[in-house]
């Protein structure tokens, strides 16, 4: 029979005294049991060393239209491209303004039917699992409306994206969306979040609350994002980064709070300053201030 390769045999050593290494246990809680295909998938969103995520969420045109800061994708986005991990947004925004180059994960916004005008609980799935694939969608994406009136609806909707992510590896984050009826305390947010982690979403996204959300985030067995909701201050944003990271959650999904700052750019350093690199409140904040001004300096020299 004749050798499966070239090479003499007495240089192949299969170090038969050295046990085989095995693979350590996946570092993202509630996902050592899936696939090797949607692990490498949430490998690519939250970063290996520090276990923690800065996503940036730019898909508000679904529901808004033309948003403050995002009037222009291509000019507001692209210069935030080097410093996040990853990018939330539509199909349409991805295929008219997003280098297929850039090398970002993208997690896929797949649900809609409403906009501001109408009821915006009432969703349904827009995107096929098959498109996403095409897209090479690192995860997909729905708002889940617990308490809402049309929560049946949107929980059909998250089960029937998990089932056709799973077809294909594909991890799906459930979004807890509050309607004004709806108070963002723990007890509603633990409530949702758990809900979406029972149904067999892979990572959630939700608010943060001042209060007990260290127990939101323990009563979770799935990783949590935050959201950054309204535009704030820049010093309480990256208070409100700081608290949820020491508090269990595993990074943001922040928007406004990044491309509607005087400063998208330096805001979303100062934000991954935090995230990913512990930074207090306040230091981050100065490293927002010198790069403002830095950033400042050059466009005048231009």
């Amino acid at each position: 029979m004749p050798e499966a390769d070239a090479a003499p045999k007495e240089r192949k050593d299969f170090a038969v005294k050295t046990p085989q290494k095995e693979i350590p246990a996946f570092y993202l809680r509630g996902t050592e049991g899936q696939d090797w295909g949607l692990k490498s998938r949430m490998a690519r969103i939250f970063n290996p060393e520090s276990g923690r995520t800065v996503m940036l969420a730019f898909d508000h045109g679904y529901l808004y239209g033309p948003t403050t800061g995002l009037e222009r994708m291509d000019l507001a986005i692209i210069p935030l491209l080097p410093y996040v991990d990853v990018l939330m947004c539509t199909r349409g925004a991805l295929r008219q303004c997003i280098p297929p180059e850039c090398g970002k994960p993208v997690c896929l916004r797949s649900s809609g039917g409403a906009t501001i005008l109408k009821e915006m609980s009432h969703e349904m799935l827009s995107v096929a699992v098959d498109d996403a694939v095409r897209l090479d969608a690192a995860a997909v994406t729905c708002q889940v409306y617990v308490g809402g009136e049309k929560e049946h609806e949107t929980l059909r909707n998250l089960s029937q994206l998990i089932n056709e992510g799973l077809r294909y590896g594909i991890p799906t984050l459930g979004v807890t969306a509050v309607g004004r009826e709806l108070a963002r305390d723990s007890r509603y947010l633990g409530l949702a979040t758990r809900v979406i982690a029972e149904y067999g979403a892979h990572f959630v996204k939700t608010y943060y609350c001042a209060e007990n959300f260290d127990e939101v985030a323990a009563g979770c067995p799935i990783p949590i994002v935050i959201a950054g909701g309204k535009k704030l201050p820049e010093l309480d944003a990256l208070k409100m980064c700081h608290n949820a990271v020491q508090q269990g959650a595993l990074g943001v999904d922040m928007g406004r709070n990044i491309f509607q700052a005087d400063d998208p750019v330096a805001m979303v350093q100062a934000v991954r300053a935090v995230v990913h690199g512990g930074e207090t409140p306040e230091k981050a904040l100065d490293l927002y201030n010198t790069l403002k001004s830095e950033g400042r300096k050059t466009r005048k020299a231009r």
